[in-house]
C-alpha cells in the first residue's frame, strides 16, 4: 500500500487497516521507524469523513512542530493549537494540544470533546513518567466511550497488556501492532579521554586494572571527541541534560575552531534572522547562537525562544548544522535524525534523584542516530566517566529496550472534585478500579476486586475538601465548582480568587502571588537584587488563611520579586539583568502565569475577576511583545 508516495511497511499497513475498521490501535515501534505516518493517514481519512481528531503530545515543542506540519498538510483553517499559553483556532477539526490540556477537557466533560472521533497519543510511553504519567492514564479512563485511540510508542515489551487494558475498560476492539526492526541499525560505542572511541568490552578490559589511579580520574573533553568524529560522522546530535551546558559547549566548540566558518550557512542565517524583532537580537542566547552557527554548530533546548528554535530546526533540516548540542526534548517526536548521537552522560536527574538512564530513555535518544535511506548504520557514542563505570549495567543498557510501562495513577484534588461533580458513588467506585495499575494487579478481574489504596486516598481527599468548604453534603460548593476548573495549586488559587480575597491586593501583588506558585527554586539560580516593597503585607494577609499558611510555595514571595518588580520598571531586559536564568526559562515563568490566568478566567463567573485577569494577561503580553509570539 502507498501513502503520500511512500510504500508502507507491514506494521504501518496493519495500523491503517485497524483504523479503517474503527478500532483503537497501540503501535509499538523503534524511534525513527515511521510510526507517525499512521497518524497522518488517520487525520487525512477522518477529515474526509467530516470527523474531528485530537492530537496530543507530551511537550509544547512537539505540539508546536506538529501545528506547523499539519497546517501545511491539511490547511491552516483545519488545524488548531492549544498549549496553555497559546490558543489558535480552538474549534478546528484537527486540534493539537498537550496531553494535560486534553486530560483537563475530558475530566471536566468539556463540550468541545463531543465531536471527537479519534485521539492520537504520541509518545504514549510517557505514561511511565513518575510526575506526569497519570495524565495519560486519566486521559484514557475519562474519555467518552465513542472515542477511539491511536497510541504511538517507542518499543514497549508489554504493549499487548496496555492495549488489553484499554479494551477492557472501554469495551471496543484495541489492536496491538509490534515492529521491532530498525530501518537503520545502531552501533553502540563509548568514549574515553585516554583511549578514544571503542567498544564497551574493550574499554572494560583496558581500565579494569585500577592500579593507575591517576588514569582512572581522566575527565573526558567533548571538543576532543568532536575532533575524532568530524567530519565523517556528522551531522551529529550531542545530548546533554542541562540547557546551560548545551549553550556553553556550543560556544566552547565554536571558539576552539574545530569546524571552519561556513559562509553559505552564515548568509542563510542572516536572512532568516532578519525577520526577528530587534529585541530578540539583543538576547544573550541569540548572540551566542549566531556566533556558534557561523561554524555549523548549534544548540537547541526548551529554554530557547521559539524564533531561535525554529532557526536551528530549519538549518538542521537543510543539513547546514554539523554539530547540534541539545537536551532530550529534541528526541521526542521531532523527526530530525543524524548520522551520530553522542551522550554527554548516561545519568540524569528525574525530579527526585540522579540515576542512570533506563533502557527506554536511552533508546529514545539513541534512536535519532541513522538517517533512513542515507546511512547504513547509526553511530551512538556515550562519554564515559570512569569513576562511575559499570560494565554490567552499561551492557544491559546498550542491548535492547526492555523497560515495560507501568501505572503512575494517582488521585489529585482536581480529579476528586470532578468525580464528585460528574459521577455517582457507584460510578466512582468503578472508575477507581479502572486504573492501569488495577489491571496490572488483577487482569480481567480488575472490576470485581477492590483497590483499597485508591479508595482510601479518595475518601481522605473528600474529608479534606469537606473540611475546607469545597464539598458539602456530597456536593460541590461554590469553591468546589471553581476549583474543578483549576488543574494545579487548586486550593491556594481557589482560596485567593474564588473568595474575593484577591480584591484586597493590587495588580503587582497578584502577579507576585501567581509568580510564587509557578516559580521553581534551584540552587543555581542567582538574583542581583530582591525588592521588598509590598511583600510583607501580602505575606501577612496570605498567612491569615489556614489553607494558605500550609502552602510552602508562598515562602518564595520575596525571591520572586526579582522576576516581577523589574518587569514594571525596566521591562523584560530589566528582569534578565537581575538574574542568571536563561531567557527561555524567564519566558516559561511568565508563560505559566498566563496559563494560571487562563484557568482562573475559565473557572470564574465573576466579571470583576475576569476583568482583573484580563488586565494581568494584557500586561504580561505587552511586556513580552517583540520577544515572544503568543499567536
Amino acid at each position: 500500500m502507498e501513502f503520500r508516495g511512500l510504500t508502507l511497511d507491514t506494521f504501518q499497513e496493519d495500523a491503517v487497516k485497524a483504523i479503517d475498521n474503527n478500532h483503537s490501535v497501540v503501535v509499538s515501534a523503534p524511534t525513527g521507524s515511521g510510526k507517525t505516518l499512521t497518524a497522518d493517514y488517520l487525520i487525512e481519512e477522518k477529515l474526509k469523513q467530516g470527523k474531528h481528531i485530537v492530537y496530543t503530545a507530551p511537550i509544547k515543542a512537539l505540539s508546536n512542530q506538529k501545528y506547523k506540519d499539519f497546517s501545511e498538510y491539511f490547511g491552516k483553517e483545519n488545524v488548531g493549537l492549544l498549549t496553555g499559553d497559546i490558543v489558535i483556532n480552538p474549534t478546528a477539526p484537527v486540534r493539537i494540544m498537550t496531553t494535560e490540556i486534553y486530560r483537563n477537557m475530558v475530566m471536566t466533560m468539556d463540550k468541545d470533546i463531543d465531536h471527537v472521533a479519534y485521539v492520537v497519543f504520541d509518545e504514549v510511553h510517557y505514561i511511565n513518567d513518575i510526575e506526569r504519567g497519570y495524565v495519560w492514564e486519566e486521559s484514557i479512563i475519562y474519555s467518552p466511550k465513542n472515542i477511539r485511540f491511536l497510541c504511538l510508542s517507542a518499543t514497549i515489551p508489554n504493549a499487548k497488556q496496555f492495549a488489553d487494558w484499554i479494551q477492557a475498560i472501554k469495551g471496543h476492539t484495541v489492536e496491538t501492532i509490534y515492529h521491532t526492526t530498525r530501518a537503520v541499525p545502531l552501533k553502540h560505542r563509548v568514549y574515553d579521554e585516554e583511549h578514544g572511541i571503542l567498544k564497551l568490552k574493550n574499554l572494560h578490559n583496558k581500565i579494569k586494572d585500577k592500579k593507575n589511579l591517576k588514569n582512572q580520574r581522566v575527565k573526558p573533553d567533548h571538543i576532543n571527541l568532536i575532533r575524532e568524529l568530524y567530519p565523517e560522522k556528522c551531522p551529529l546530535l550531542f545530548f546533554s541534560f542541562s540547557r546551560r551546558d548545551c549553550q556553553n559547549k556550543a560556544q566552547q566548540l565554536a571558539r576552539a575552531k574545530v569546524l571552519p566558518i561556513d559562509h553559505e550557512l552564515n548568509k542563510e542565517m542572516l536572512h532568516l534572522t532578519s525577520k526577528w524583532p530587534n529585541d530578540v537580537h539583543r538576547l544573550r542566547s541569540s548572540k551566542t547562537l549566531k556566533e556558534s552557527l557561523k561554524r555549523g554548530i548549534g544548540f537547541h533546548h526548551a529554554g530557547l525562544l521559539p524564533a531561535a528554535k525554529e532557526l536551528v530546526e530549519t538549518l538542521f533540516n537543510q543539513g547546514k548544522i554539523k554539530v547540534l548540542y541539545t537536551t532530550e526534548t529534541f528526541a521526542v517526536g521531532i523527526n530530525m535524525p543524524a548520522k551520530t548521537v553522542v551522550f554527554n552522560s548516561l545519568r540524569k536527574y528525574d525530579g527526585q534523584q540522579f540515576r542512570q538512564l533506563n533502557t527506554k530513555e536511552y533508546f529514545q535518544i539513541a534512536g535519532r542516530a541513522g538517517r533512513r535511506g542515507i546511512d547504513t548504520e547509526g553511530l551512538v557514542v556515550s562519554i564515559i566517566n570512569r569513576s562511575r563505570f559499570n560494565y554490567k549495567g552499561l551492557s544491559i543498557l546498550f542491548d535492547k529496550d526492555i523497560e515495560p510501562i507501568k501505572s503512575q495513577f494517582k488521585l489529585c484534588i482536581n480529579t476528586v472534585l470532578n468525580l464528585v461533580h460528574n459521577h455517582t458513588e457507584q460510578d466512582i467506585e468503578m472508575i477507581l478500579k479502572q486504573s492501569f495499575h488495577s489491571y496490572q494487579e488483577f487482569g480481567d478481574s480488575y472490576d470485581s476486586l477492590p483497590y483499597e489504596e485508591l479508595r482510601r486516598r479518595y475518601k481522605n481527599l473528600c474529608r479534606l475538601l469537606t473540611k475546607l468548604g469545597f464539598i458539602e453534603d456530597g456536593q460541590l460548593t461554590h469553591k468546589g465548582e471553581f476549583a474543578r476548573h483549576i488543574f494545579v495549586d487548586e486550593i491556594s488559587l481557589t482560596e485567593i480568587f474564588a473568595t474575593g480575597l484577591y480584591t484586597e491586593f493590587n495588580e503587582y501583588q497578584l502577579l507576585l502571588t501567581l509568580g510564587s506558585l509557578v516559580y521553581e527554586p534551584r540552587d543555581t539560580t542567582r538574583f542581583k537584587q530582591i525588592f521588598r516593597d509590598e511583600v510583607k503585607p501580602l505575606q501577612k494577609r496570605l498567612m491569615d488563611i489556614d489553607a494558605l499558611r500550609k502552602d510552602k510555595k508562598f515562602k518564595n514571595l520575596l525571591e520572586v520579586t526579582a522576576l516581577t518588580y523589574p518587569l514594571y520598571h525596566d521591562g523584560f531586559f530589566g528582569v534578565l539583568k537581575n538574574t542568571n536564568l536563561l531567557e527561555g526559562d524567564v519566558i516559561r515563568f511568565y508563560g505559566q502565569i498566563l496559563d494560571r490566568l487562563g484557568q482562573l478566567k475559565k473557572a470564574s463567573v465573576s466579571q470583576e475577576l475576569k476583568h482583573t485577569v484580563n488586565n494581568l494577561t494584557n500586561f504580561i503580553m505587552e511586556k513580552l511583545e517583540g520577544i515572544y509570539d503568543f499567536d
